[in-house]
């Protein structure tokens, strides 16, 4: 196998394409030669990615703005990917978001947004694409956390990690319903990752000492470095690991 073409002449969902680890899977994905299908809710982010993979000669399609807690969003999304490459061959849940609050100060909203964005939205999106990975015999990647597994001290995440457990467990059983029909199911489960939202903790040194100090690998993880998992689990490389969630932490979760 060409490993710099594992994904040749395979169609990738990837959804929130506009944010950081989603444009750095679109990347690594097109450079493997996939037939990427970028969506996201934030049209300016999604048409930057489609531009990037252009410009280093990959092929790409988005459909934006997607707000994939709405299904009929969703089936749009697969439509379309299967009007344009006649097929879908991996789908990788990365698109979410939470909101945050200590229990005590939670209101119910916050509570059943993050929910609904970072857990519900897998459900729709995954249940769409299904009869296309059923024919393809296809490939799952979703997005899980270091939260899923531990609670971060200084970071209100009662929602967030009730969420991303849900996608640790959805993803067991997708890989189990998936069996029958050739389907591997997966997470990555990220640690503290350099993206516009987590880049204020290099200025706080009480945030530097909780989250980075946690980590053998004592610094921020990069988006590519997730991408490189996912390219990973997404290829014929990964062909006997299904059910898994692969720790992108820096050794957090080993000590």
């Amino acid at each position: 196998m060409d490993l710099a073409r594992r994904l040749a002449g395979r169609t990738c969902i990837i959804t929130g394409s506009g944010g950081s680890i989603g444009r750095a899977t679109c990347l690594r994905f097109a450079a493997e030669g996939a037939n990427v299908v970028g969506c996201d809710i934030n049209p300016d982010g999604a048409e930057e990615t489609v531009r990037l993979v252009a410009e280093a000669g990959g092929t790409m399609i988005s459909i934006h703005p997607a707000d994939l807690t709405n299904k009929m969003v969703c089936a749009e999304v697969v439509a379309a990917a299967v009007a344009k490459f006649g097929g879908v061959d991996v789908l990788f849940n990365n698109g979410a978001m939470a909101y945050f609050a200590w229990i005590e100060d939670m209101a119910d909203e916050t509570w059943y947004k993050t929910i609904n964005q970072e857990l519900d939205l897998v459900f729709l999106m995954t249940r769409a694409v299904w009869p296309e990975l059923v024919k393809s015999s296809g490939a799952i990647v979703n997005v899980a956390s270091l939260s899923a597994w531990a609670g971060i001290e200084l970071l209100p995440g009662l929602a967030h990690s009730a969420a991303k457990g849900g996608v640790l467990s959805m993803t067991r059983e997708l890989a189990m319903e998936g069996r029958k029909h050739g389907i591997r199911a997966n997470s990555v489960s990220p640690g503290t990752i350099e993206t516009n939202q987590t880049r204020f903790i290099l200025d706080d040194p009480e945030w530097c000492r909780i989250q980075l100090g946690r980590a053998m690998i004592n610094r921020m993880g990069q988006p590519e470095e997730v991408a490189s998992v996912v390219a990973f689990l997404a290829s014929d490389d990964a062909s006997y690991v299904t059910g898994a969630d692969i720790a992108v932490d820096g050794g957090v979760r080993a000590w």
